[in-house]
């Protein structure tokens, strides 16, 4: 399936979305939320996206990091394009990255609806998806032909392109399926991530202890030392000393970065939303302050050895400076999508400029770890 139709708003489009997407999501709202991410894909193929380019971003929003360069510091998170179906789209949305997946070896459906819930409220939703994908196979086919038609992976917005990658529910073999992965999506992939938190697959968290993970880091190297930037996505209920023996491993074993932080299982007394109580993992604003802190934590462990990502609860271009303030070196949003729609990176990115410009500050990194 081709990622668009070719068709791209207009500017005054885009705007009259942006006006109007709090009356849109409550028409997406007579829908179950899943039926509602399906429309939103579905929408974006259609080809009702933004016509974003990358020179269009402020240059006080530039971010190098990896070895790659960003146009701005506000991607868009795993778990929305899971298929690989949108870059594109999500590319012209506005975003300075985009990662897709989980995808894992062989197709799965997933775990039984329903497995995604609202928790308006809060700003937040409960997934408990069980990483449904199309498998490796057809994904890597998308990436290779979206390679061949346009020259390279980089979407028309030339940005960094990500796959995030984990382990089937049935059947895995951790350190030779995460290899395996890494050798799949190598020729593909700007840079790589290894989901190890999602707390939706059985014994998926227990491979973030410091002996499964120097296992599967020391198979990948083996078999391929060579591949591109290489992340762990890492949730945001470890302890202390978890995590103390998680950066070192990673840093020991030449890792790239560290992705702060996928979902939490935790429920704070506050929530008010309905599904509250609902399995699975919470993210969005509820998890905000406990990612942050994690992320402050892991960035002071490592003494800028390596690259942090970070993710939770980002709704606001202040947030998004919070994070890098708190050691990031690049930001993902995804549950606030959700609530805003399309018109949400393009307001997050002029709050930072705004930020920015009030400040007298060059360049967003000038930022990175002033609050450590």
């Amino acid at each position: 399936m081709k990622s668009t139709i070719g068709y791209r708003l207009s500017e005054i489009e885009q705007e009259a979305i942006a006006i109007f997407y709090p009356w849109i999501f409550k028409g997406f709202q007579c829908f179950k939320p899943e039926t509602g991410h399906e429309l939103a894909i579905t929408s974006l193929l259609l080809g009702l996206c933004g016509g974003h380019k990358p020179w269009q971003d402020d240059p006080v929003l530039r971010v190098n990091a990896m070895g790659l360069s960003f146009p701005n510091p506000v991607g868009i998170a795993a778990g929305f394009d899971k298929n690989a179906l949108v870059i594109s789209p999500l590319a012209r949305l506005g975003f300075g990255a985009v990662e897709v997946g989980t995808v894992t070896p062989r197709p799965q459906i997933g775990n039984p609806k329903p497995r995604l819930f609202r928790l308006i409220e809060d700003g937040a939703i409960i997934n408990r998806m069980g990483f449904n994908n199309d498998g490796i196979n057809r994904i890597v086919a998308r990436l290779e032909r979206m390679r061949a038609s346009k020259g390279s992976l980089k979407t028309t917005a030339n940005i960094p392109v990500g796959v995030n990658i984990g382990i089937n529910k049935v059947g895995a073999d951790p350190e030779k399926d995460y290899p395996f992965l890494v050798g799949k999506v190598q020729d593909y992939a700007d840079y790589i991530v290894l989901n190890l938190s999602s707390p939706n697959t059985p014994g998926l968290r227990d491979l973030q202890h410091p002996s499964r993970l120097r296992g599967i880091l020391a198979a990948i190297k083996d078999q391929y030392p060579h591949h591109p930037p290489l992340l762990v996505k890492l949730a945001p209920d470890l302890e202390d000393k978890e995590v103390e023996g998680i950066v070192e491993t990673v840093i020991d074993a030449g890792v790239t970065g560290l992705i702060l932080t996928n979902t939490t299982i935790t429920r704070s007394d506050d929530l008010q939303g309905a599904f509250r109580y609902e399995p699975g993992g919470l993210s969005g604003r509820p998890v905000r302050q406990k990612s942050t802190e994690m992320l402050a934590r892991v960035a002071r462990l490592s003494k800028n050895q390596l690259t942090l990502i970070g993710c939770g609860g980002i709704e606001t271009g202040a947030d998004v400076i919070d994070k890098i303030m708190h050691g990031a070196d690049f930001t993902q949003v995804y549950s606030a999508l959700i609530y805003e729609g399309p018109g949400l990176v393009r307001r997050i990115k002029k709050e930072i400029v705004e930020i920015l410009n009030r400040e007298g500050i060059q360049n967003i990194v000038q930022l990175k770890g002033v609050a450590l």
